[in-house]
Formats: structure tokens, sequence, C-alpha cells
């Protein structure tokens, strides 16, 4: 049995951009064109073709504007398990800027944002504060290439601030906010639990990672870290698109020079990041 009309002319269309035929960035040709080019098909075949391409991340429709064929990049591997000479896990994103180097890309952090905000959602809930109390919340943007990578909301109990100001500074911390927590405030970082969820981005994030509006999910993690006592310290949020990010883990004795291969490139739209969206209220 014969494929349906659509699938066909979406296969075309893969191939053509596989291919190189179409290259990244380049604009396909309109409905009508396109409808006359395969055997005056009809306006919902075509459609159904777009819809197809689109949801395998091979091209993005621009309201507006028309439909472009999808850049293709290269994913970026990160383990997110605990190495406590990088402070791996830590909000200023020492992990992110010792991974890229190895993997021959040119990581950027951009400057925190910073904020006071009430101890609600999942803030107040990971660092077990009641509702009244407030937060210092650090927004940070992470690039890799010069391209939307991952973005960061770390969250602080506010009492921290009268020995560790650097905290609502909208400076990097350099040293990592694990150890200068540990110099200032003599609070010790004894572990962590992380919480992954995949789900589909928000309008915010959508706009700032370029993402299509359907076909790409992106990966949240919760890193709620521990003192000794058990109680919570820092409360961070990173959002990464899936079409571009690959976390690792490593549990027991692995040995450090073996790496999984990453796998084939997937396509993203190659513009420059629209301010992000606040990830929690």
């Amino acid at each position: 049995m014969a494929e349906p009309m659509y699938k066909q002319i979406a296969e075309e269309l893969r191939r053509r951009i596989e291919q190189g035929e179409l290259e990244p960035g380049a604009k396909l040709p309109a409905e009508l064109e396109l409808r006359e080019t395969f055997g005056n098909a009809s306006r919902n075949t075509i459609r159904d073709a777009i819809r197809s391409l689109t949801a395998r991340g091979l091209v993005i429709t621009r309201p507006g504007q028309g439909t472009f064929v999808a850049d293709r990049i290269d994913p970026f591997q990160i383990t997110l398990s605990t190495d406590t000479q990088s402070c791996l896990g830590d909000a200023e994103g020492i992990a992110f800027r010792s991974a890229a180097p190895a993997q021959q890309r040119k990581p950027e952090a951009g400057t925190p944002r910073v904020e006071i905000q009430a101890a609600t959602g999942t803030a107040g809930r990971e660092l077990q504060l009641p509702a009244d109390a407030q937060v210092i919340c650090r927004h940070q943007v992470l690039t890799i290439d010069k391209k939307p990578w991952s973005m960061q909301t770390s969250f602080y109990p506010i009492a921290f601030v009268p020995k560790a100001p650097l905290l609502i500074q909208a400076v990097a911390i350099e040293q990592g906010t694990v150890r200068y927590l540990a110099e200032t405030l003599g609070v010790e970082q004894a572990g962590y639990r992380d919480q992954v969820s995949a789900r589909p981005p928000n309008e915010g994030e959508i706009a700032f990672f370029k993402l299509p509006e359907v076909g790409v999910s992106v990966i949240e993690t919760i890193r709620t870290a521990y003192e000794r006592s058990g109680a919570p310290i820092r409360c961070t949020v990173t959002v990464w698109p899936a079409d571009r990010n690959r976390l690792v883990y490593n549990i027991g004795d692995v040995p450090k020079e073996i790496t999984s291969p990453a796998p084939p490139a997937s396509p993203a739209t190659p513009h420059e990041p629209a301010p992000p969206s606040r990830l929690i209220g």
C-alpha cells in the first residue's frame, strides 16, 4: 500500500535537507509553489507534510515569515554526578565551564540577575521555608558557541546575606557558591538530591531557546543541596532543551577516560537569545 501523499512529500523534503540541497536557515518554497512542485497537491497535504517535518525538528515556521530549515547543532554533554574537585552542580556554572573545553566548545555564562522573592512554590518547598519568608534568587543564562543552551535559577535563604553578601550582588562568584558558603558561613554541602522531569517548554522558553512550538521538550532538573545536619542550603532549577543537551550521571567506579559517543546532531534554530522568562514564581 502506497504511503499517504503528505508522507511522500515530507520524505522528499527531508532528503533534500539531509543531502544539503536545502541548507540550514534556507526558506522553504511558499505553499503554492510546493503544491505545484508536487503535482498540484492539496493545501492540507502540504500543511500535513510541513507539520511532519516540524515535529521531527527539521524545519521551523515563523508566523508572517514562512518555514525555514532548522540549523544543525551538536548536543553538549555534561556530567551531573558528584565531583568535589570541580563542584559540579554549583549554581555559578563551574561544571559547565569545565565540560565545554573538553568538547572543543566555547562556553559563556551571562551576568547573574539577582532578585529577592517570597519563598513560595518550588523555592519555599525545597528550602523548607514558611510562606512569609524571603529567598535570594540568582538567575543565569548559559550559552555554548554563542547559542542558548540552558538557564539556571538558584535560591538561597535570605538569612545567608549578612555573612555572604556576594549572594545579592549581580556578579559571578568565581569559586562557586558551594565553596563561598563554606568559606563565609562555615556551611558545607554534604550532598544533594536531583529531581529530573521532562515537559513541554513554556512561551518564554520557546522564545529564549528559539524552539519550534512542537517537537522539542525541555528537561528540568531541581537540585536541592543539604548540609550535614540535613538542612537545605540551596535549590537550583535548570532548564535544558532536549535537542541540544545530554545529561550524564556516573555511579560507582567508572573510568574517567571512558565516555559515551554523542548522539547524532539535532536541528535547532540559529538566532540570538531573547530575554528569558522567570522560571518560578
